[in-house]
């Protein structure tokens, strides 16, 4: 594994763990070279999952495109970058436990949602607000007040 800090290929695991859901391995690093920590993720890489987005177009499932969506909406949050990632495979578990190629974009859409509301409520009236495409104060409101509940 190359260094991120000074491109050193000489590296060592100090750590290893498995998530909660046994999907992905974190390896904690240290360079031998310059002595910097860094952390790496491992995962299976499995066949091409398709998503059906609104418009009927079809492209393949990007976790880092789940992975932004989620960051953007907990930006500047006390989030964990870990619970994050956690969410990201979760996510990705379930559409790949369904046993179909292509999946709507909505499905992944309400999980997120789920994932969130129960995270950071903040969190999940930002990705809310776009994925229901809120078009007024009102709709704002609305959802707020159901959160409450």
């Amino acid at each position: 594994m190359k260094c991120p800090f000074c491109q050193s290929i000489e590296t060592k695991v100090v750590d290893k763990r498995e998530t909660e859901d046994n999907l992905v391995t974190r390896r904690r690093r240290e360079c031998l070279k310059c002595t910097k920590r860094f952390t790496t993720y491992e995962r299976v890489e499995l066949g091409d999952l398709m998503i059906i987005k609104k418009d009927g177009k079809r492209e393949p499932f990007e976790r880092n495109k789940l992975l932004r969506g989620l960051r953007r909406a907990c930006e500047k949050r006390p989030v964990p970058t870990e619970k994050i990632d956690e969410i990201a495979s979760k996510i990705e578990a379930k559409l790949r436990n369904t046993e179909k190629q292509e999946i709507d974009s909505k499905k992944i859409g309400e999980l997120v949602v789920r994932e969130l509301k129960k995270l950071d409520k903040v969190a999940y009236i930002r990705f809310a607000s776009v994925y229901h495409e809120f078009e007024d104060i009102k709709s704002f409101e609305k959802e707020i007040k159901d959160l409450k509940k």
